[in-house]
Formats: structure tokens, sequence, C-alpha cells
């Protein structure tokens, strides 16, 4: 080079960077999922194509079934997991009481299942759906008794519910008892405890399909006001707050066919008309088949 000059000498480096990993994995996740979606979709979809009315009915019960086995504790017992009142002796007003059972359908084609060799006369029809009635009625039952034996903290209000069979109907009544009244005297506001056997009542009752009867009833004891409201009047409203305690609790109200005030005029103690237990609220499961109709036994207890 002229002048002596040196040549520059240019170094040039190159720094290689790895390759990073490639993030496109989470789509195949989610499609995976999708998939796995419309498989379920189409397997529900044959399901629904293949099958009949009656197995279709099956899955259904399946998987919502109803249970009357007893439990003692827990979150699946009577109390469905709820705590019980600060006194720890009653359930409070605002608790709810919870009852599952499994009673016979009344359902015409379910009794009418299993004869499809000969077709029922009118006469074997109402003898059937009046045993299914009658099946619906034990169930009941036996699901209050359950209630009351099942929980400590009721076992005390036993001989305050006394169910038995009438021409008219399966009668669950809620008495006084001389040491435990469930009203205070001459008013229609009920005690809670009152209120925590009406709920077990509407549990017990709920999935039958029978229309409901309300009666209010007093003892001979006089009660008349400066305004003239008596044990007519009294024995009425009481009816009538047991009528939106068990509305409260889950019965529909399209179940209820009347709500009426006796008075002293059906005791449940005929020869002791001031007796305690003339106080008393009675429900009735009106019979719908008149073939199913049993004899008064007042007085059964539920314990």
């Amino acid at each position: 080079m002229a002048g002596g000059d040196k040549a520059s000498i240019v170094i040039k480096k190159v720094k290689k960077v790895a390759p990073a990993g490639h993030h496109g994995g989470a789509w195949k996740v989610a499609y995976a999922d999708f998939v796995t979606a419309m498989m379920a979709f189409f397997l529900l979809l044959w399901l629904l194509n293949v099958t009949t009315d009656e197995q279709k009915r099956g899955i259904a019960d399946y998987f919502s079934p109803a249970s009357l086995a007893r439990q003692t504790s827990g979150s699946g017992g009577i109390l469905g997991g709820a705590t019980l009142s600060a006194e720890g002796a009653m359930r409070s007003q605002r608790s709810q009481v919870g009852l599952t059972l499994e009673l016979p359908s009344s359902d015409e084609e379910s009794v009418t299942k299993g004869h499809e060799e000969g077709a029922l006369d009118e006469e074997q029809l109402e003898d059937l759906l009046a045993k299914r009635e009658e099946e619906q009625f034990a169930a009941a039952e036996e699901a209050l008794r359950q209630a009351i034996e099942s929980v400590p903290e009721l076992q005390a209000l036993a001989e305050n519910l006394l169910i038995d069979q009438t021409p008219e109907g399966m009668r669950i009544q809620i008495v006084d008892q001389a040491k435990k009244s469930m009203f205070p005297i001459g008013r229609a506001e009920m005690y809670d405890h009152t209120e925590t056997l009406l709920s077990l009542v509407a549990d017990a009752i709920a999935q039958l399909p029978q229309k409901i009867a309300i009666k209010g009833h007093t003892d001979a004891t006089p009660y008349v006001t400066d305004n003239g409201y008596s044990n007519w009047e009294l024995s009425t409203d009481r009816a009538n707050s047991s009528r939106r305690a068990l509305v409260k609790a889950g019965l529909p109200k399209e179940r209820i066919d009347s709500v009426a005030g006796r008075a002293d005029q059906e005791p449940l103690r005929p020869d002791r008309p001031f007796d305690p237990q003339n106080r008393r609220i009675s429900v009735i499961l009106l019979r719908e088949n008149p073939r199913s109709g049993g004899a008064s036994t007042a007085g059964g207890g539920a314990g």
C-alpha cells in the first residue's frame, strides 16, 4: 500500500441465538376437549333416538334418585347439614328442615304396568289405585316417624305429632300437650318448634299428589274478646298461619284445598273437652280413591 499505511482489519462476530421453543401446543388441548364434547353430544343424540319413552324415564330416574334411607348424622341426614339454634335444643325459625323419601307413583299408567295380558276392569283399577294411595300414605308416615326419631333435638316433640287414617284421608295432627304448646295462649303466631314440625310435614308430603285440608281446633275454654273475637276466629287464624308455614317450607300452594277453623266442635278428646290435646292443627291428605278409606285411629303418636 502507498505511504506505508497498514490495512485495517475488521473482525465480525456473529452471535448465534438458540431457537426458542414453539408455543403452539395449547390449541391441541382445546381441540381435544372440543372433540370429546362433540362425541358426548352425538352419543346423547344417538341415545335419544334409539331409546323408548319408558327407557328415557328410567335413565332420568337413575340420575335423580330419592332415598328413604335413614341417616342419623352428617349433611345427608334429616337436618340436611343445617345447624341448630344457639340454644342447641331446637331449630331456629329461619332454619330449613330437609327430608327426602321415595314414594310410590300415583300415575295410572304405572299402576296398570305389568297387567298387559288382559285389560283391567274399572273395579280392579280402583282397587289398585287405592292400594297405591295407601302405600303413599304409609311412606309419608314412616318418613315423619324417622324424622322425629333420628334427631335427638326433635324427640321431645314426638308426643306432639299424631298420625292416623280417617275416611277423609291421612291425618297429621300437631297437638298441644300439658307442658308443650304449639301456639301462645290466645294467639295465632306459632312457636319456632311448631314451624319446625310443619316443615317436616311439608317435606314428607311434598311429593304426594293429594290435595291438603287444614283445620284449626281449640279446646272448650271460652275465649271471647270485647270485639267478638272468639275460638272460631282463633282456630281459623291458626289454620291460616299453618298454611303459610307449609307453603314457606315448600308445599305448593295449589295443593291447598281448604282452610277452616273448627273451634271446639271436633275435640280429639270428647270426654275431656278442656284437655290441652284438643288444641291442635290437623293437616289432612284428602283421599283421591274412595276404596282406600281407613278407620280413624285418633291418638296414635309418631314416636
